[in-house]
């Protein structure tokens, strides 16, 4: 009998990361499903999988939950899919330079960091599949996003280079970039953005009041226009990992394609003038 193909999957404790593992377990994978906090890993267990702890602001965590995947696999690993990120919401002239970093210390260095300690396995077995988690900013701007922004368009750069890169190994290297999918990422980028956005001194204090705080306090429960549930993102998963040929991206929902369409054709004003009434 064939052993079952395996994926280290991060940020499972809720939303993409939680519905993937439950899709890709259900199509016979054998499922790694990290999470940050001990409790999540200790949830996911108890629901059957395996999950190891898996923290990317914690270099030790890499190592060590990477360590215990390889273990139960006898040293291979079939793909890793990057999805565990946080946002920090707030205008780019209130964003201290510490938060930028500890948000790229997350969402991209970490991210890195266990790449790059994957490609040696996948190197040795011959294969592999690499998935990076982006999203429509990192195709595009908004305000009030400048942080998340600015670590997705670096995702973007480090990982269409990784592809190009990887074209003469057999890893394949792809991005799935969603637009608004459910998930608890804008709850969870509350404690960030008291920790690091001082928004009461700031100039813009009334546009918080009227727009950002909103958004973040009152409307955190309420869908986004065209938001679709993270199994549309678990589809399009699947695609990329049980593929012949994997295209290099996966746009998923509508805002995605339309914004991914608007890039290619406007010109950058025409294209400020259209994000800035989003």
């Amino acid at each position: 009998m064939a052993r079952p193909r395996t994926i280290l999957i991060t940020g499972c404790s809720s939303g993409i990361g939680y519905d993937a593992a439950h899709g890709l377990r259900a199509r016979g994978w054998r499922v790694f499903a990290s999470c940050r906090k001990p409790e999540d890993c200790a949830r996911l267990r108890a629901a059957g999988f395996e999950s190891p702890r898996i923290d990317y602001a914690d270099p030790a965590s890499i190592e060590t939950g990477l360590a215990e995947v390889l273990a139960a696999t006898g040293g291979t690993l079939d793909a890793l899919f990057n999805n565990g990120a946080h946002g920090l919401p707030g205008a780019v002239e209130d964003l201290p330079t510490e938060g930028l970093r500890a948000a790229f210390e997350v969402n991209l260095f970490g991210w890195h960091s266990l790449t790059r300690a994957v490609i040696p396995v996948m190197r040795a077995q011959g294969s592999g599949r690499i998935v990076q988690n982006s999203s429509v900013l990192g195709l595009v701007t908004m305000r009030w996003r400048g942080a998340y922004v600015a670590t997705k368009f670096a995702l973007e750069g480090l990982t269409d280079t990784l592809r190009l890169e990887m074209a003469d190994t057999g890893i394949k290297v792809i991005l799935i970039e969603p637009g608004p999918v459910t998930s608890r990422i804008r709850v969870n980028s509350i404690p960030h953005f008291e920790r690091w956005i001082d928004w009461k001194s700031s100039p813009r204090r009334a546009q918080y009041e009227a727009t950002l705080l909103k958004r973040l306090y009152r409307e955190k429960d309420g869908k986004d226009p065209f938001e679709l549930p993270p199994s549309a993102v678990t589809k399009k998963l699947v695609h990329a990992l049980e593929a012949p040929n994997p295209r290099p991206r996966y746009y998923v929902t509508t805002p995605t394609h339309i914004m991914g369409t608007l890039r290619r054709l406007l010109p950058t004003r025409l294209l400020d003038r259209v994000l800035g009434r989003s």
